[in-house]
């Protein structure tokens, strides 16, 4: 993940506050921005993508919770931090049960504690960056997969061409399988690779790609069908970590087949676990 894109705002009404938080923060791999007063900060938001906002609670004209509060309204999806006193607890403690408050710290803080906080909270707007992201592009999928069936449907509906039509859409299904940029993989009861999309033999996991026919342990080691069998017999969704013969260190998503299928294999989803090569 490249934090350098993303941006931090502090806010706070002590110059010598914000002074510190800078010299903390100042080797931290995001941009970082501050405000002296909570107008201040929403004007700094109107003027700047900000992704994470960590606010004084005590503050003169706007507080802490009320400031962060706007935050909200402005920029939903800003991962909110509040600075705030031991004897000040109560008075956030419904803000965050509103949801208008990610975490809170209590000061005087630990420098090294609250630089991890911040950097977990910049980590975790980019995860969630990144999930909206794919669900917007599955949503996009399912409905343009809807669109291709309702057109199916209205084909089949015409007896006359009624094979030609499941043909096709047999043929679209297997494109678009093919065409994921997800890598995935199906494997059978017996461990024998049933399926390899186009971003799954593109995977360097053994000395040849990923294919049709295969057993898995061909291209993985230590025990990976019996890790595989042990989901499929429970048949529950599970992930686990596999070193191919290549020697780079992959993260498998197992999702066991259902309906009439259940039992009799499992879909896989690969990811290779960046930088680690055995």
């Amino acid at each position: 993940m490249d934090n350098g894109q993303y941006t931090v705002l502090c806010v706070d009404d002590e110059q010598n506050i914000l002074s510190a938080l800078k010299r903390l923060l100042r080797k931290e791999p995001y941009r970082l921005l501050t405000a002296t007063s909570g107008q201040e900060g929403l004007a700094v938001l109107a003027a700047n993508e900000v992704h994470v906002v960590v606010s004084d609670q005590r503050m003169p004209s706007m507080n802490g919770t009320e400031f962060l509060k706007q935050v909200k309204i402005l920029c939903p999806d800003a991962l909110r931090i509040i600075l705030t006193g031991y004897t000040e607890v109560d008075s956030i403690t419904a803000s965050i049960n509103e949801g208008s408050i990610y975490k809170f710290f209590l000061k005087p803080w630990n420098d090294h504690n609250l630089k991890l906080e911040i950097r977990q909270a910049v980590e975790q707007y980019a995860l969630m960056e990144t999930n909206k992201k794919l669900h917007d592009t599955v949503m996009v999928q399912n409905r343009e997969l809807k669109s291709v069936n309702e057109r199916l449907e209205e084909t089949v509906a015409e007896r006359t061409q009624f094979l030609e039509m499941q043909n096709q859409a047999l043929q679209i299904s297997h494109a678009v399988l093919d065409d994921l940029p997800l890598p995935i993989v199906g494997v059978s009861r017996e461990m024998m690779i049933a399926l390899v999309n186009k971003a799954a033999r593109s995977l360097v996991v053994a000395d040849h790609p990923l294919s049709v026919g295969e057993r898995m342990s061909a291209f993985f080691v230590n025990g990976i069908e019996a890790q595989l069998a042990q989901y499929l017999e429970a048949r529950t969704h599970g992930q686990v970590t596999a070193q191919g013969k290549g020697g780079h260190l992959f993260r498998i998503e197992m999702i066991p087949l259902s309906g009439r299928f259940s039992g009799k294999g499992l879909i896989l989803t690969l990811e290779i676990e960046e930088g680690v090569k055995r």
